[in-house]
Formats: C-alpha cells, structure tokens, sequence
C-alpha cells in the first residue's frame, strides 16, 4: 500500500524510478486547448437524416483521429457526478479500507483490484505516476457482490453507472455498424461481451514535465468510452506527429478506437496512440470503460469489407491470442499488430 503515489504526503521531488528518460518524457505539457477532436450530438441519432449525418461525423473523426467526444448521450448527468464522487472519494478513505482491495499480482484475476502504476509494476523500467481501481463487470450480478462497500453508495453508483455506460457502447458500436455497411449487431455478442471498468487517478505531481500518467499506447479491446475530470487536463492524442490534449467537456464521454476496432474494419477506422500527462497542482480522476472481446471470440476483417480491390489486411485469430501477445511485447503500434497481418504482397514499382 505504500507504493500508492495517493498514498504520499507532499512530495517535493518526483522520485528516481519515476523520471521517464529524456526521448519519452513530456515536457512542457501546458495545452494548447486545441479543441480539434471533434465533439458529436449523439440527441440527433433519432432523426433519420440528420442520423445518417451524424454517423458520418463519427466515422470520419474515427479514420482521422480514432477519437471522438459525444454529448447528449443519454447517460444521466447526476449519474456521472455521483461516479466520479464515489470514486473519489475511495481514493481518499483510510488505508484500512482499502487494504483488501490492493494488489500487485498481475495474474490474480480479482473482481476488484488496487494498484499503481501498471499490472508490471515489479519489472517495470519506469513507473507511472497513478494509482489504478480496476473492477470488472461481467457479468455484473456476481462482480458487484466484491466490489468496494465504502464508501457507502459505491455499489449501487457504479451499477448504475456501468449499466447506462454498456447502453451507450450499444448505441455507438450500432451507429458504426451502420457507417461500415455492416449487418445490425455485428459488435455486439462476443466481440464486446466483457465490460471492464479502469479508475486513474493522478495524484498532483512535482514535475509533471519529468512523468507520464499513462504512456502513449493503444487499446487492445473493441472499443473504449472514458469520463474526464471535468477541470483538468491531462488525455493527450496523437496527432500528425504531435501531442493534442483532448478538452475536458462536462457531461461528455471520449470515445476511442481499439485496436480490434482497427481490424474489423480492415484499416477504415483507427486505433491511434494516446497517453496522459500529470498536473502539478491538482489531482485528476479518470473512469474508462472497455469493451472487450470474449478470449475464445474469432476477430478478423469484417467479410463486407473485404473484396478484391479491398483485400483483407489482417488474418482470423482468437482474441486471447491477441492478448497475450500484447502483455509479452513491447514496442509500439506496428509492434502489436505485426504478428496478425497477412502478407498482401505489395508491389512497389521503381
């Protein structure tokens, strides 16, 4: 329990196995509040025209930018606050509270886990600067019963909360469906049959310049919906080569690609890399709900986009081979989708 960074009292220096080296560190990470990660009106998906231009709107900002903000959405906004309060307010309750929950065993797999940093932290080079609260949720009846009972809303919000979040994957993955031409349902099912919801807190850090919160990567799963702050900075996407900071927008959830996202649509939507730096005067919370493929699932290029000007570019595995291929590798984006690329033969003329 004392590895948790929240854990800490005034820390005035960022600790050696903290400080990432010179080439990964962020810098200066004051933002630019670039607000160009499109935000979307999921209020107009009733209207069948004005549907069909706001899947249009996700698709295009899912090739560009493999994110997307989306309000409207219909997830309560007191529900979202009560979330976030809870959350919180886990984070800051006596160590004895906490204690059972915490864990640095990455292959136990708990209902409801506490760690920092990441599930390596034992082999780790660098550690980030965060504490994570993992609680899984499928199937939700049984995980509840082992989640936190401090504080005493915990249970019931978070239910609540993963219930309405599950909703909204639905409808997003529905409007994708359709986008790509796709038949009804084709991501529902087993391609993302296991919710799994991440907490990320940053506690406030000496010099953020030194530190990453989470560094750049991309997610394994389908798809990913995350809840910021609402005050605080810290998600940053990759951009043309740049860092762009994702605007925190109150009541608005991020939408993010995944790297299976990526191959069932055979490259037309993107799974692109992202991180998150740290703050050096407030804490800042994160919740992250990922959808995640069934191990035994079959995951390949859709058959609708496949065709002989549109050849498949990633063969058929199960998802467990996935991902165990993305806990044992290191390197980045090429690295984690090399192994599951057909060889198309492509000829260059000089």
């Amino acid at each position: 329990m004392e590895k948790l960074v929240s854990s800490w009292n005034n820390v005035q220096t960022v600790p050696e196995k903290y400080i990432f080296p010179p080439e990964k560190r962020p810098g200066n990470v004051t933002f630019n509040a670039s607000k160009s990660i499109p935000v979307i009106d999921l209020e107009a998906i009733a209207i069948s025209q004005d549907r069909d231009a706001t899947i249009q709107k996700i698709l295009k900002a899912s090739q560009d930018y493999g994110f997307f903000q989306v309000i409207n959405h219909g997830v309560a906004e007191d529900l979202m606050n009560d979330t976030m309060s809870v959350f919180k307010e886990f984070f800051e309750l006596p160590e004895e509270d906490k204690t059972s929950f915490y864990c640095e065993d990455a292959m136990r797999n708990n209902h409801c886990m506490l760690y920092t940093s990441s599930l390596l932290y034992a082999t780790e080079d660098v550690h980030l600067w965060r504490d994570n609260l993992r609680n899984s949720c499928h199937p939700l009846e049984e995980c509840i019963q082992h989640w936190p009972e401090k504080p005493t809303r915990y249970r019931h919000v978070v239910g609540a909360y993963a219930t309405e979040v599950k909703k909204l994957s639905a409808t997003i993955l529905e409007l994708l469906c359709e986008g790509l031409g796709l038949e009804s349902g084709h991501f529902g099912g087993k391609l993302s049959e296991i919710p799994s919801l991440l907490v990320n807190h940053y506690p406030p850090c000496p010099d953020p310049s030194l530190t990453l919160g989470v560094s750049e990567h991309c997610d394994p799963n389908l798809i990913t919906i995350l809840q910021q702050d609402s005050d605080v900075f810290g998600l940053q996407v990759l951009k043309n080569g740049e860092w762009i900071g994702v605007e925190p927008i109150s009541n608005a959830f991020v939408v993010n690609m995944g790297y299976q996202m990526q191959i069932i649509s055979n490259n037309k939507l993107r799974s692109v890399e992202h991180r998150a730096v740290t703050n050096s005067e407030k804490a800042r919370t994160s919740v992250a709900m990922f959808f995640i493929p069934n191990g035994d699932s079959i995951v390949e290029p859709a058959k609708a986009l496949v065709d002989p000007r549109n050849p498949a570019i990633y063969k058929s595995f199960q998802y467990k081979e996935f991902i165990s291929h993305f806990m044992n590798k290191t390197g980045g984006i090429d690295v984690a989708l090399e192994p599951f690329k057909l060889n198309i033969g492509i000829w260059h003329h000089s």
